[in-house]
């Protein structure tokens, strides 16, 4: 397969980033199929999309009439069959929770075209982790989207078992999608941003789980030095609280150390309020 054969893109999981994905797949004359387990959750997808799409239009990434047409390109479905006919390429956004992930390939496995391409968006796990549970092992790798209305950069790691063709063809859709493209010679958790962001993101939850300063005292002092619009709970708050937790909650089981599941409780609090 090549990039231009690519037509119709699948995106699993209708949160923040699954949004975002398909909107600049739409955006950039592909088909989307935004799938998500019930008709209610992508009603609301919808919505978020069209905000999407208006940012898109006033950072100047696309105009009225882009917008217009790429609406029409955009579908939504919660039967797997009807989501997976005809895919070329899918995008996961699901949780951060490897069973899950491993256990939603495998489904789509069995219904996708022999063709289609498999990719990730992880945030921090890496593909060998699921690899062999997608069922296609040579055509699955991460491309990992970050912020798409405020950045064009995408990561791309494959696993020591990704056809070098494959990664080939996903770097060309990624460049198709008007992103500057990352390729990582190895698995990292974390990608190369995300690797560093982490570590920001574990120093202010540890500065606010330990009562030293303020969620607002913090951002102010990393604002105020670094001379950025925002800090690193303002960050957060762009990422998705709860995917933040997922994975702060993630590997601080994994690690048992003791800070980062203080860290992941300081979070559940504003989850558990709604405070989103």
């Amino acid at each position: 397969m090549k990039a231009s054969e690519i037509n119709k893109v699948l995106i699993l999981g209708s949160g923040t980033m699954g949004r975002q994905i398909g909107a600049l797949c739409a955006i950039h004359g592909y088909r989307v199929m935004l799938y998500d387990i019930n008709d209610e959750i992508l009603g609301a997808a919808r919505k978020g999309i069209r905000n999407i799409m208006d940012r898109f239009v006033k950072h100047g990434l696309a105009t009225d009439e882009q917008i217009e047409n790429s609406s029409k390109l955009i579908f939504t479905s919660a039967d797997p069959l009807e989501a997976a006919s005809e895919c070329d390429l899918v995008s996961e956004s699901l949780p951060e929770d490897p069973e899950l992930k491993g256990r939603v390939f495998a489904q789509f496995n069995g219904l996708c075209p022999e063709r289609t391409i498999f990719t990730t968006n992880t945030s921090t796990l890496i593909p060998s982790t699921i690899a062999q549970k997608t069922g296609r092992p040579d055509r699955f790798l991460a491309l990992h989207f970050h912020n798409v209305t405020t950045t064009n950069i995408v990561d791309v790691m494959p696993h020591p078992g990704t056809s070098d063709e494959v990664v080939r063809v996903v770097e060309d859709f990624a460049e198709n999608l008007g992103q500057q493209v990352i390729t990582l010679k190895r698995e990292n958790n974390g990608y190369v941003f995300n690797s560093m962001l982490s570590g920001l993101f574990s120093s202010a939850l540890g500065l606010a789980a330990n009562g030293v300063a303020t969620v607002e005292d913090i951002d102010r002092a990393w604002m105020g030095v670094m001379h950025t619009p925002i800090g690193p709970f303002g960050i957060m708050d762009q990422v998705g609280l709860t995917t933040v937790y997922t994975i702060t909650k993630y590997w601080a089981e994994k690690t048992k150390d003791r800070q980062s599941l203080a860290n992941a409780e300081f979070l559940k609090k504003y989850i558990d309020q709604g405070r989103l």
